[in-house]
């Protein structure tokens, strides 16, 4: 099996949750919300190193998180992110100086990432290059105008909800980070709004990333009727066995 670094992005202030507390420190069962990604992460048999961004000074905070909760077994480094995520995302892979072939790219806020997952997305990427985690959209999608006047309504079966992990070959995606801040000025000028990994890719060296199925309850906690759901669905994983 190649070696496949997991660069875990916990720098965001999820000013959405209205917390003092930054949302990735969050308890959820009694346990961070950022170290139910990394026990999964841990517990993973195609992960080999991972790469944790956090928001700058918090370093030794998350190490001692870390340690408490013994998930320091494949930490190879916490080192500070940036202002936008694509910039934490830079600067987690331009730190790996050990051997790797793939980059599993996650969104700490994203607690729910199983097993199952994390195979499917390591088989995709062995056989494209590239592959991003999600699922078909169980709903009508409708493109407005901005103003909120409809102007189309695409083929629900062709809509997928994007998630994390995206993972790419290594080299591959930290090309493409480095091509998007060495050209962030024409970017930003084209009125191009980059939202993931998988439009980094698309956007400076064309890559169509595959979609992989991943799990409904693979939800983003971006507000705190997120966390209350959140707090029911670990509470029925662990009922059933499923956590981590």
């Amino acid at each position: 099996m190649k070696r496949s670094t997991a660069i875990l992005l916990a720098a965001g202030r999820g000013t959405r949750m209205k917390t003092s507390v930054s949302k990735q420190y969050l308890e959820l069962q009694g346990m961070p919300v950022f170290l139910h990604s990394l026990r999964t992460l841990t517990r993973s048999g195609v992960i080999t190193d991972i790469v944790i961004t956090v928001s700058d000074g918090d370093q030794d905070y998350v190490w001692d998180l870390i340690r408490g909760h013994g998930l320091e077994k494949k930490v190879r480094l916490v080192t500070a992110g940036g202002a936008e995520r694509f910039h934490s995302v830079y600067y987690g892979l331009r730190a790996v100086d050990w051997p790797c072939d793939y980059a599993f790219i996650h969104d700490s806020a994203r607690a729910f990432l199983d097993q199952d997952t994390l195979i499917r997305l390591y088989e995709t990427v062995e056989r494209t290059g590239s592959a991003v985690a999600g699922v078909p959209s169980k709903d009508t999608v409708r493109i407005t105008d901005g103003t909120g006047r409809m102007i189309g309504t695409p083929n629900r079966n062709t809509v997928w909800i994007v998630q994390t992990p995206q993972v790419f070959r290594f080299h591959d995606i930290l090309r493409a980070h480095e091509l998007l801040i060495a050209h962030l000025d024409e970017v930003v000028a084209k009125g191009i709004t980059i939202t993931d990994d998988a439009m980094v890719a698309d956007t400076m060296l064309g890559i169509k990333s595959q979609m992989v199925m991943a799990s409904y309850t693979n939800i983003k906690l971006t507000t705190p009727d997120d966390l209350e759901l959140a707090e029911l669905i670990l509470r029925d994983m662990r009922e059933d066995g499923e956590t981590g």
